[in-house]
């Protein structure tokens, strides 16, 4: 068996699949960090909230790994109704990727073990069920290396969700009409994009020619930015209303590792009058890239590093919902500065991130991938609208889906034909990809595992196939792949 890294293919392993998933009882427990998927309660908007989470062996949310430490984590769920987690951004064996239908299901009370080599940088992990993801059975993932720990600098965490009072199932229900199966998150029929995936490469070709400014290209039809208003915007938990302090050095460096667990709200991550650097994206280094403002679709990470104000002065840094007035966001506040409170609305909508490329168009990867000429090509095309509320792959939707042949050491190109008025953030399971064509462009972009792909836009990643397994491809807005938005990337000798 083998399996991709961000940097290569590795050797075979003489290890089954079968013994890759292992009963905790099996291994010894002390050798382990411990995951429990539960249900906790929080408050919101002076309203206590029910919601679910990934509690670790000390209480709090999530994982921090030392340098070069293993996952090895036992996973226990303590939920009443069967789940199944995935490491988003991380690369373990096919057999603990944590998908439906792929992975076995984890029962009620049921622990597991996992077991693979972590890769560095900020991930993060959350069910594979979309109502349970609604629900914020997520929590961050931080691996980090021994250059964070000798760094002159504070690391911050910031998880953001959508949430709302109403059951998530009722929730995904009222989006989609309720016609959807709960068990695979498919629905039978087509989008009114039938026939889209017949396009040839040059016929799409016209659609965009570089990175899209504005919405001209799309001959004055309105692009769709939010199909769900949730009733609060959490960052770390908590809404501006009460926010999180977090206690900083007066003129010190911070590094802010901001991870976008939404459902389905993209958001520019604001730092007001000071710049920051952007260092990593999905885990991957890049290029720094300096802005006050930087944008991120849901499944989506960002590394910022962040001067702090030599004055002492407070800064808050937020995240604001694109398309809307809605904001949430942390306050960096060294110790006796004065924090002013900050109205969870803006005074004007924000503007769209989702609405072109100029931000994928300028990163650039810190370590690209080896220059290699593709073995083999994929055209997908993105369909789909909002009556019926309806999204697609190549026409079909997931259980109709004709999977996309690969084998294993190739080096893969997929270009994103999306031809609906949504953006979608397209997230490939057990790889990290490059960005390499922006419309007809060729660049050396950023590495990344989900990629946000505007209205009307053409997008091109690379990567080296990894794996003989079938390997998920799907939009990570939660109401797109509870329609059917999700093929599979097969993988074979």
């Amino acid at each position: 068996m083998t399996f991709f890294t961000r940097r290569g293919f590795l050797a075979a392993s003489t290890v089954a699949s079968a013994t890759l998933l292992l009963p905790a009882h099996l291994r010894a427990a002390s050798a382990a960090r411990t995951l429990s998927a539960t249900t906790r309660t929080i408050e919101v908007q002076g309203r206590a909230a029910r919601v679910m989470g990934l509690v670790n062996g000390a209480g709090g949310l999530g994982l921090t790994l030392d340098p070069g430490e293993a996952f090895r984590v036992d996973l226990t769920n303590a939920l009443d109704v069967e789940t199944i987690i995935h490491w988003h951004g991380q690369i373990p064996p096919n057999a603990q990727d944590g998908v439906p239908n792929t992975n076995p299901m984890l029962a009620p009370g049921e622990t597991r073990a996992y077991d693979f080599a972590a890769h560095p940088g900020t991930f993060w992990m959350h069910s594979h069920i979309p109502a349970q993801e609604v629900g914020l059975l997520a929590a961050p993932l931080i691996v980090r290396t021994q250059a964070d720990l000798t760094a002159d600098r504070q690391e911050v965490v910031m998880l953001l969700h959508d949430f709302s009072f109403m059951d998530p199932e009722d929730l995904l229900a009222s989006v989609t009409g309720g016609a959807m199966d709960h068990g695979t998150g498919a629905m039978s029929g087509m989008s009114g994009m039938e026939g889209m995936e017949g396009m040839t490469h040059g016929a799409m070709q016209g659609m965009q020619g570089g990175a899209m400014s504005g919405m001209g290209a799309m001959g004055g039809m309105q692009m769709d930015l939010n199909d769900v208003d949730f009733d609060a915007y959490l960052a770390n938990d908590r809404t501006l209303d009460d926010p999180e302090v977090v206690t900083v050095e007066r003129g010190g460096r911070v590094l802010l590792r901001a991870i976008n667990a939404s459902a389905m709200t993209a958001y520019w991550i604001d730092l007001g009058s000071v710049q920051g650097r952007l260092v990593a994206t999905d885990g991957d280094p890049c290029q720094p890239c300096a802005a006050r403002r930087f944008g991120f679709a849901p499944g989506q990470r960002l590394d910022i590093e962040i001067d702090l104000p030599a004055d002492g002065a407070a800064l808050p840094v937020l995240a604001l919902r694109e398309g809307a007035r809605d904001r949430t966001g942390l306050i960096l506040a060294p110790k006796d500065a004065a924090v002013t409170r900050i109205d969870a609305l803006s005074a004007a909508d924000h503007p769209a991130f989702s609405a072109d490329l100029t931000q994928e168009a300028a990163l650039r990867a810190f370590a690209p991938l080896a220059a290699r000429t593709p073995d083999r090509s994929h055209q997908v095309v993105l369909g789909g609208s909002m009556m019926p509320y309806l999204w697609t792959i190549n026409g079909q939707t997931y259980g109709a889906h004709t999977p996309l042949p690969v084998r294993s050491g190739e080096r893969v190109e997929i270009t994103f034909h999306n031809m609906s008025m949504m953006a979608h953030p397209m997230h490939l399971h057990g790889h990290a990809f490059q960005v390499v064509g922006v419309g007809m462009n060729r660049i050396a972009g950023a590495l990344r595992d989900t990629v946000q792909v505007p209205p009307m836009t053409m997008l091109t990643i690379a990567f080296d196939a990894g794996e003989v397994a079938p390997w998920m491809l799907h939009c990570h807005h939660m109401g797109h792949l509870q329609t059917g938005m999700m093929t599979e990337l097969a993988i074979s000798v």
